[in-house]
């Protein structure tokens, strides 16, 4: 897990040393950068390592191939070991014991099909002198970052959008990424929050000509929606073949050259993965929770529970306001973007403490998507029953609804006015029409292909454009931001390919039944944790914010969101906005979303907006 650069564009040393400083925390433990000749032009490659596997100099990045072959890569490439042997049958040679070599050499057998043979998170850029290309590529899932500039032939691209900010006097802020972060909360790829740098979608490889300029890239990997669930399918057989998966997909994920631990919240999909991370293991496993002082969001005493019963060394670490509003004041040095996923705050306060005792940390994360876990699925069963009705009457009842002062009303409201069922869920998981923008809102393009058709049922639907937009672009960029900010790397075996092409087939019934969501993994981890254990409502990752505006971060918010602030935020209607933060302290609505969405705009402005165009 590192940082990496690279540029065609012609920065002295001092630069970039400075671009590769300002993202340092991604891998601290080396910083090293190399200029190649290009002929006309060159080329810079850097590299922030965080030393996970090989931990010797021989496997610093960049990294030579056979001396023509150079590569800066960031992630884990967890079945190398398997690709290294059927290389070594090829007569292939390695003189580290690193994946990154087993990269070079897969490119050179490969090449740009070596992508189909990794089963890893990673963005990495490959320097190919003998064709004078750079060719790169994320990983199926999203989970490694990857910004690029391109005009012409310069080319820069980085793990974070601040390293390519640095030294750029061209660079413009997107109206059209603040209205849909205004709507998502976070900016949607391939859009970033500065008009002429992009994101580089997750499964996507490209090639760069570094003489003519020609940038060409390509989808590699997606989930199949067209092809139907397989209703034949055994269920305690699927449920076997499940855990042997997951099993699996643990293991080679706690393969590392340093400690290793396991994020443990007590909920179903992280005391999975603790459990079987205890059962592959020789060692005992460090286990870590959080605590808030908040008993409404405290659920601890659930993690420390099931760390008792499967016997981990288990850490559990107190969050409080103080050390959130450190974070707060310093979260956009880390986020690069706005970003208003508020259970980023735990995730770094999680990740901050766990540092202190592993580097590398295993988590559930993106089980909900691929085996229906979220609350919002089984309220699309709620709303399913009002899209029966005629859409004419529903208009009549949603304008009803609207009227009432309540919140929770409004929303239903908002939702039951759609045409389609499916609508009515990009309408529940997002806001369309922010009720506080003075000058509309702006549209991007959203691959609603994974939704909008007819080969599955809705559930299905709902969790397929999860797994390719909020997964990606909230989930993984929350983990990412948030443990790399502390020099942690974060592995999931829920985010392995094969775990989530596999809970494609299984049948809706197996993963989501009334009642009782994620069935089949609640049926695997039972067999290794009491059942009674979990007799209690999902929760989710969430900090105290309601209460903490109206009590220890009411100054912040007072200062930070003043009309003076408020007036340089561009397309917000700034006296609803004052309204909104009033009727909040007084307790008459719960605007704490709002409010963090603003704080978190106001101070990327406030910290990197300075000096910028907005169009």
């Amino acid at each position: 897990m590192c940082g990496i650069y690279g540029s065609t564009i012609a920065y002295d040393q001092e630069q970039v040393k400075k671009k590769l400083d300002r993202t340092n925390f991604r891998g601290p433990d080396r910083l090293k950068h190399n200029t190649f000749s290009t002929g006309d032009n060159s080329l810079i490659l850097g590299h922030n390592r965080l030393s996970i596997i090989d931990l010797d100099s021989r496997s610093d990045q960049p990294f030579s191939y056979q001396d023509t072959i150079h590569i800066v890569f960031n992630g884990e490439i967890y079945n190398f070991l398997n690709i290294k042997k059927k290389l070594i049958k090829k007569g292939y040679s390695f003189r580290t014991s690193s994946d990154t070599e087993v990269m070079c050499a897969a490119y050179q057998e490969y090449g740009k099909n070596c992508v189909d043979h990794f089963n890893g998170m990673f963005a990495f850029v490959i320097y190919d002198e003998k064709k004078q290309e750079l060719f790169g590529a994320t990983d199926r899932l999203g989970q490694k970052p990857f910004y690029y500039y391109h005009c012409n032939k310069d080319f820069e691209f980085a793990s974070q959008l601040a390293s390519i900010q640095l030294f750029h006097d061209d660079l413009s802020i997107s109206k059209t990424a603040i209205t849909q972060y205004f709507s998502w909360n976070y900016v949607p790829a391939e859009l970033s929050i500065f008009n002429e740098i992009k994101k580089l979608p997750g499964a996507t490889r490209f090639t760069f000509d570094i003489h003519t300029g020609e940038f060409e890239k390509e989808t590699y990997w997606s989930i199949d929606y067209r092809s139907p669930q397989k209703d034949s399918l055994d269920y305690d057989e699927s449920k076997k073949e499940l855990e042997e998966l997951l099993t699996d997909a643990t293991k080679i994920r706690l393969f590392a050259d340093v400690p290793v631990g396991v994020f443990l919240s007590g909920g179903i999909d992280s005391s999975l993965i603790s459990a079987l991370a205890t059962k592959t293991s020789a060692g005992k496993i460090k286990t870590f929770s959080i605590k808030f002082n908040d008993q409404g969001f405290d659920e601890s005493r659930y993690a420390e529970k099931v760390a008792n019963h499967l016997d981990t060394d288990h850490l559990t670490i107190l969050c409080n306001e103080n050390e959130g509003l450190n974070l707060i004041d310093n979260f956009s040095y880390y986020f690069d973007e706005p970003f208003a996923d508020s259970s980023a705050i735990p995730s770094m306060l999680l990740a901050k403490h766990t540092r202190k005792s592993v580097t590398v940390a295993l988590t559930g994360d993106a089980a909900d998507e691929s085996f229906l876990g979220y609350h919002r699925y089984d309220w699309l069963r709620i709303i399913s029953h009002f899209m029966k009705l005629p859409y004419a009457l529903r208009k009549i009842i949603a304008k009803s609804m609207a009227m009432v002062p309540n919140y929770r009303l409004n929303i239903v409201a908002k939702v039951i006015n759609s045409k389609t069922i499916e609508e009515a869920y990009i309408k529940t998981i997002s806001d369309q029409s922010p009720d506080f923008l003075s000058n509309g809102y702006v549209q991007s393009e959203l691959p609603l292909e994974y939704l909008y058709h007819n080969n599955r049922n809705i559930y299905q639907k709902a969790g397929d454009f999860d797994i390719m937009t909020y997964l990606p672009w909230d989930i993984n960029t929350k983990v990412d931001r948030a443990t790399m900010a502390f020099s942690l790397e974060a592995r999931s075996p829920f985010l392995d390919y094969r775990v989530v092409e596999f809970a494609q087939k299984l049948p809706t019934s197996y993963k989501y039944q009334k009642n009782n969501q994620k069935r089949i993994l609640k049926d695997i981890l039972y067999s290794h944790v009491p059942k009674e254990f979990f007799d209690r409502p999902k929760s989710g990752f969430e900090i105290p914010f309601k209460e903490w505006f109206r009590k220890e971060l009411k100054p912040m918010v007072k200062e930070s969101l003043n009309k003076n602030q408020l007036d340089q935020i561009p397309g917000i209607d700034t006296q609803f906005v004052l309204r909104a933060i009033d009727q909040h302290m007084v307790s008459k609505a719960n605007n704490h979303n709002l409010i963090w969405k603003l704080l978190v705009l106001q101070q990327w402005l406030n910290k990197n907006g300075v000096g910028y165009s907005i169009r």
